[in-house]
């Protein structure tokens, strides 16, 4: 059976001197399903309601910019939001340990207690853990207050949600752009194509078979458009019968 990583002395060392790195693969997700619901909503509610194409490339690219703009700087707050939390438990601690380092190492004596380590090797493992000052508070970090050691770039974050809502977002728009004669019919399988490839892509940081990861965001995709269309074919009738 092939493993994901070799487990060999040498490769391990490597491995974990490299240390961890974040992941983005969240950021695009989110951005490309997004991206390509909300579009494709617009899309539906102005066929919906019997509106020109012209009205849905407006709505649509407005979409893009504006939607997308937004979903971008709203990740960025987030995940700044999330770091600049994770710095403040680390002055906390810093001060914590500067003030009562005795009660400090109390709470790191029963944090590795309950992880099961014994009375006769805890206080060795208590002073390796508070001999580094640095080591100390990621520990204290990690383990009193369950906090992520390695946090995204937040403008990463955000380039990856705008660029993957853009990406998967201009899809059910592109027909309608080059005027195909059957465009709604032509966005629709090719937005489910992109519903279905993002569900099956992000399978891959899962347990979930690549299909069944797939046809569920086929699905969620699918809703969302199917209820913009049902509100624009309501609001037309409505609009309709009050004419």
């Amino acid at each position: 059976m092939k493993l994901e990583h070799s487990h060999d002395p040498a490769a391990i060392s490597a491995r974990l001197a490299d240390g961890s790195k974040p992941s983005y693969v969240r950021d695009f997700v989110y951005g490309g399903i997004d991206g390509a619901i909300t579009t494709f909503a617009i899309v539906a509610g102005v066929v919906g309601a019997a509106l020109s194409a012209n009205i849905i490339l407006i709505l649509g690219l407005a979409n893009l910019l504006a939607d997308g703009f937004s979903m971008a700087a709203s990740n960025y707050s987030g995940t700044k939001t999330v770091i600049d939390n994770v710095e403040r438990v680390r002055e906390i601690e810093a001060r914590h340990i500067r003030v009562d380092p005795d009660g400090e190492r109390e709470e790191v004596r029963q944090i590795l207690a309950r992880n099961g380590l014994s009375e006769s090797t805890l206080d060795q493992a208590v002073q390796s853990v508070t001999a580094d000052r640095q080591r100390w508070i990621d520990f204290m970090v990690t383990e009193e207050y369950g906090l992520a050691a390695t946090n995204p770039s937040p403008l990463r974050s955000g380039l990856a949600t705008f660029s993957a809502f853009a990406i998967c977002g201009a899809v059910p728009l592109l027909p309608f752009l080059a005027g195909d004669a059957n465009a709604l019919t032509v966005s629709i399988v090719m937005t489910a194509i992109v519903f279905f490839a993002i569900g099956a892509a992000k399978s891959r940081w899962a347990l979930t078979a690549w299909w069944r990861s797939g046809l569920e965001t086929l699905f969620i995709g699918g809703t969302a458009a199917a209820l913009a269309y049902a509100t624009g074919y309501l609001l037309r009738t409505i609009w309709d019968v009050s004419v």
